[in-house]
């Protein structure tokens, strides 16, 4: 059996939807593992943005990942193109690490030609629809629509909240499988689960480093959400 490095990615914006959450990434990895033939030796959880020239400084995570399969000289394993990025030149400088990278939703024989490719449409599609979206603020403008609404600063101020509160929510999904990963290692205390965090390079929603207060409302808040889902097709009361 062939060994590999996992490298599962969610950004410090609300990715917990459309397949992009931790455990999705996760099962996807875990499936195409046991078809290929590749052992997972070591899995990398990190949550950062992939954007920006220096990405891979602000990434530390990933950074280690590549240490680890070089030692193991093995690939590392992702599920989408775009949990790595979905800019051509920072593929490129990951190809420069000259670490084989797998793709599972692109196959294990997609090679190095066939990454770039895929994150040049990628890097494509992206800039084609901020243009539609600016071209089309740009002609209501000129159409004499006025954007924006000052008159409802109230209803305003409480889709920011809820908006706020649906952010804090898929931050936290995306942390407690983490979180729970340590607990079962019998890592138990928030101080504990703090430290632990922090050694492995996540950051908080506001990317800082965590306390023992920040584990227990995270914590907290998944248990929240828990008693609140409905049951059998009921809502919560």
């Amino acid at each position: 059996m062939k060994s590999a490095i996992a490298y599962v990615r969610v950004s410090t914006q609300s990715q917990g939807r459309s397949g992009l959450g931790m455990e999705a990434q996760r099962e996807a990895i875990e499936r195409f593992a046991a078809a290929e033939g590749f052992e997972i030796t070591e899995w990398f959880d990190e949550i950062e943005t992939g954007k920006g020239a220096d990405a891979l400084d602000r990434r530390p995570v990933l950074s280690r990942a590549l240490s680890a399969a070089r030692k193991l000289k093995g690939p590392v394993i992702v599920s989408k193109l775009d949990r790595l990025s979905r800019d051509v030149a920072f593929i490129a400088g990951l190809m420069a690490q000259r670490v084989p990278f797998i793709v599972t939703e692109l196959g294990a024989d997609a090679d190095p030609f066939m990454l770039h490719v895929y994150a040049a449409l990628a890097e494509k599609e992206r800039s084609l629809i901020s243009a539609r979206t600016r071209a089309a603020l740009a002609a209501k403008k000129a159409g004499g629509a006025k954007l924006g609404n000052r008159t409802n600063l109230g209803e305003a101020g409480k889709l920011g909240a809820n908006a706020n509160a649906k952010a804090a929510d898929a931050f936290a999904a995306n942390v407690l499988p983490i979180l729970q990963s340590l607990q079962a290692r019998e890592v138990v205390s928030f101080r504990g689960l703090a430290s632990a965090l922090n050694e492995r390079g996540v950051r908080t929603a506001r990317g800082g480093v965590w306390t023992a207060a920040q584990v227990s409302r995270i914590l907290a808040r998944g248990s929240l959400n828990r008693q609140q889902r409905p049951v059998c097709g009921r809502p919560a009361q």
